[in-house]
């Protein structure tokens, strides 16, 4: 190529590079402006709440079975067939109510022939007794032996012995005839018939004729173990108030009258390591029957000053119990906890915190430790209301993050 075209290819070339040149480098000014514009993001919007402190009562809960203040089972005590049933299973009924009717002819011809035995018993007493006044003038006058005289006398002896005899006879008669109409010994509720008209009934046959319970109140009995019962006698002995204990049914309501503790058996059950122990709960209306069953809760302990915040508020991270304190400039901290029992919607911290702390309830899958944050007032859902829950037999954990 001639030299004086390599001049002019060469201004051609630098003429038309120049403007892409500087296309390019506009675009990359403008790229870096727009760089400098983009802003950081917002912190994170998150709800905190304050740590509270208060004293805690801490329930447990012991399953239990119900049972009649009194259960008396009626029996037949004399032997016939059963001829009415006067009472409606499962009603109440009073004490001397006449429950069953047993044939009574039998013990009616029995009780005459004893009041007979007990006439023929007292004629021939009467025969003794003139037969004696008049031997025991003729005896001081030496009119009869001393023989006579002390043979009158033991005739009289033995024939009112067996007036004596004969009148037993009579009353116990009396007693058969008596329990042919069978009766409740106490006011209660009785139970299901367990013989039929026209059954024979009494000893050697059927003898269990129902049950009947007063139960109002209520007993519930329940197993504790030997280390609970020792902890509860020795709050017991601090405290002179006795502390009330509820009834929760097997649909999950809870009972609206309260109980109270009645007794501990003589022993605690070897085989279990549990003793029984009884309480007694207002049964108005008979609502509650003797078989059912349900769960007996009770304050066991008072926690002092217990450390409380939503359980939301707390993670499991590997083992570790976490949660997110936000500081005075907004920055978040996290901060392991030790959790302890579980209060309605809170779980008590029984390490790591202080009253006045602030720690993320809502939003805390946003932050980490040195994030800053913006805080809001964490609202608890209008008309939710916060009961004390029973301490669970085994510590519960909060969800894993």
């Amino acid at each position: 190529m001639k030299p004086d075209r390599i001049k002019v290819f060469s201004k051609v070339s630098l003429f038309v590079s120049f403007p892409i040149v500087s296309v390019i480098c506009s675009a990359v000014i403008l790229t870096g402006c727009k760089k400098e514009q983009k802003t950081a993001p917002p912190p994170p919007l998150v709800e905190v709440v304050d740590v509270i402190q208060k004293d805690v009562p801490i329930f447990s809960e012991y399953v239990g079975t119900a049972d009649g203040l009194v259960n008396a089972t009626i029996r037949a005590q004399v032997q016939g067939y059963l001829i009415k049933q006067n009472y409606k299973e499962g009603d109440l009924v009073r004490k001397g109510q006449i429950l069953f009717e047993i044939d009574p002819r039998t013990f009616e011809a029995a009780l005459e022939q004893a009041k007979g035995q007990l006439a023929a018993q007292q004629a021939r007493w009467d025969t003794a007794k003139a037969n004696l006044k008049r031997v025991r003038p003729l005896a001081e006058e030496n009119a009869v032996s001393q023989k006579d005289l002390d043979d009158a006398t033991g005739t009289e002896q033995a024939a009112h012995a067996a007036v004596i005899a004969a009148q037993a006879g009579v009353d116990k008669a009396k007693l058969d005839l008596g329990f042919t109409k069978v009766t409740s010994l106490i006011d209660g509720i009785a139970g299901i018939a367990k013989a039929q008209i026209g059954n024979l009934v009494g000893p050697g046959a059927v003898e269990e004729l129902t049950t009947v319970s007063t139960v109002n109140p209520l007993k519930v009995y329940a197993q504790i173990s030997e280390q609970e019962y020792l902890r509860f006698t020795e709050n017991a002995q601090k405290s002179t108030q006795r502390r009330p204990l509820e009834l929760i049914l097997s649909d999950g309501k809870v009972y609206p009258h309260k109980g109270e503790f009645a007794f501990a058996d003589r022993q605690v059950d070897v085989r279990t390591g549990t003793i029984r122990v009884a309480a007694l709960f207002p049964n108005p209306g008979n609502i509650l029957r003797p078989g059912q069953f349900a769960k007996v809760r009770a304050v066991t302990d008072m926690k002092k000053g217990a450390m409380l915040v939503p359980q939301r508020a707390v993670t499991e991270m590997q083992g570790k119990y976490l949660v997110a304190v936000i500081g005075p400039d907004n920055k978040i901290g996290i901060s392991p906890v030790k959790v302890g029992d579980q209060v309605g919607s809170d779980w008590i911290i029984d390490k790591g915190l202080k009253p006045g702390d602030k720690v993320v309830a809502e939003g805390i899958q946003k932050v980490k430790d040195g994030l800053t944050v913006n805080p809001k007032p964490f609202i608890v859902e209008a008309g939710k209301k916060l009961e004390v829950q029973p301490k669970p037999e085994a510590p519960q954990k909060p969800g894993k993050r």
